[in-house]
């Protein structure tokens, strides 16, 4: 195909990660962006399963959280040579010191945020599909790891609420703020 053929889009980025807790909506959303940017969609925690064989709950249970965290590692660092790509991470993706630093020099992360209250009512509709959630008292450990991350997600380039709000309303806002973001960083 000749350059003169090539379609000119016009979007304020064309790389994007989207970070945050568990059940805030990082896949959803970022699925919705990706379509909205025509870009490219891939949610980490998937990826992983597709290159390992393994469901994450199996990785989880048999590997232990420090295998499926180098593995996690790993994707990231393919994944940012990506271009054309919005990525959902998992919700401790970005606790990575590594990860944290290869994911913000190669664009802009995006933070999703949701209550307690919220994110265990989301998560409560796929049971045992979170394995650091295995608890007596789910909100309580919600509580503590989200009082845990909460200034590693602060380090995000941009921040949203998904709490109560429509998946298109939270993406005009994203794609808003990605412009402001890209006027800004020129």
């Amino acid at each position: 195909m000749s350059q003169s053929h090539v379609l000119k889009i016009e979007r304020p980025a064309t790389w994007v990660a989207l970070t945050g807790f568990m059940g805030v909506g990082k896949s959803r959303i970022g699925r919705e962006l990706a379509r909205a940017l025509m870009l490219h969609f891939i949610d980490l925690d998937g990826y992983i399963e597709r290159e390992t064989g393994l469901s994450i709950p199996d990785i989880f249970t048999h590997l232990g959280e420090e295998t499926f965290r180098r593995l996690e590692s790993e994707a990231v660092a393919e994944l940012v040579q990506k271009d054309y790509l919005v990525l959902s991470l998992g919700g401790g993706t970005f606790t990575r010191p590594e990860n944290r630093e290869r994911l913000l020099a190669r664009g802009p992360v995006i933070a999703l945020w949701a209550s307690p209250e919220t994110i265990l009512e989301r998560v409560s509709r796929r049971p045992g599909q979170r394995p650091l959630l295995a608890d007596t008292d789910p909100l309580t450990r919600i509580k503590q790891l989200m009082e845990q991350r909460r200034d590693i997600y602060r380090q995000a380039t941009i921040h949203a609420s998904t709490d109560g709000r429509e998946v298109h309303d939270v993406v005009e806002e994203l794609i808003e703020k990605l412009w402001e973001y890209a006027e800004a960083d020129r």
